[in-house]
């Protein structure tokens, strides 16, 4: 069996801005597994929040052996990836079937809108008003005026807020009551992920969903208690099989799920939907943020997002 790995660029369609900071592109991995006439791909996109970088993981999987839990996260979703659609090229078997189901079927996935001054998130939502479901990137000052001008734009829609460990003790309350007023149905980590134990004693009429401090089955356990939903990232769990394994054993501990994405391709969006046909939410709208994407591509339709075609994945 021969790997190959390669480092990929993707522009995105203008900037998209976090808490964090602002990426003009999607730095992605490739991973290419072919055995015979049969090549099965995976794409990951390795994450410096996770001390991760597109460098560090392509040199892990060229001295790559047996052991795929040695490898960064990153690397092992892609490798993960490209052996479910290898499995499924040579055996004809889809990888849905094998993940258990017995259809796919089409979702619908948020569209974020990019942190920006409240005027231009609110001009934002206003183009988006077709989606039905829209998350918004917050974590910065002025977060309670940004809500108020995105909710007069689109007075209809539902509402997620990602705050990526941009409020702390102080500003969380009253960004959660400005949150419920707004019609706010889920907060993503509002807190640092070294800090969330507030949250454990912090009274609620929202949900709050971990994310930064969800990782695979083996960190739930530390978010009882704190947390209502867990967002399960392939980049995150290592690839698709943790990530079943993840949202089964959430559904069991009470937590809602949602699956979402970092900023990727239609390559990458391709396992995670498998997964996201079991969640209370899905967030993989990455592609529609790019200025192109893969091709062949997922077909997105106003929030609406179709099964992957076979030639692109699994």
């Amino acid at each position: 069996m021969k790997l190959t790995v390669k480092a990929q660029s993707f522009p995105v369609s203008g900037t998209f801005t976090i808490s964090r900071g602002s990426k003009t592109s999607a730095d992605v991995i490739l991973v290419e597994l072919q055995d015979g006439a049969a090549t099965g791909r995976g794409e990951a996109v390795p994450y410096a929040r996770y001390g991760e970088t597109v460098a560090q993981c392509i040199a892990a999987l060229e001295a790559f052996s047996d052991d795929i839990s040695t490898l960064p996260k990153a690397s092992q979703n892609a490798l993960d990836c490209a052996r479910w659609d290898l499995a499924a090229k040579q055996s004809g078997t889809p990888a849905f079937v094998t993940a258990g189901l017995a259809m796919l079927k089409p979702m619908i996935t948020a569209y974020t809108l990019s942190l920006d001054t409240p005027a231009v998130m609110a001009e934002a939502a206003r183009h988006a008003a077709p989606y039905p479901l829209l998350k918004l990137k917050l974590g910065r000052d002025g977060d309670e005026e940004r809500l108020a001008k995105i909710r007069e734009a689109v007075p209809h829609a539902r509402l997620i807020v990602d705050a990526n460990e941009g409020w702390n003790e102080t500003t969380l309350p009253a960004m959660l009551k400005a949150c419920t007023r707004y019609g706010v149905e889920l907060v993503e980590q509002p807190l640092p992920q070294t800090q969330d134990e507030m949250l454990l004693k912090l009274k609620r009429d929202i949900f709050i969903c971990a994310d930064e401090s969800a990782h695979d089955v083996a960190s739930l356990k530390s978010l009882r208690g704190k947390y209502d939903a867990v967002n399960i990232k392939l980049d995150k769990t290592g690839g698709l099989t943790e990530a079943l394994r993840m949202s089964a054993a959430a559904k069991a501990d009470g937590f809602k799920v949602m699956v979402g994405c970092m900023l990727a391709t239609s390559l990458a969006m391709a396992p995670a939907f498998i997964l996201a046909q079991n969640a209370d939410y899905v967030d993989l709208d990455g592609p529609l943020l790019l200025a192109k994407d893969r091709s062949p591509a997922i077909n997105y339709l106003n929030g609406m997002m179709k099964p992957p075609p076979p030639a692109l994945w699994g």
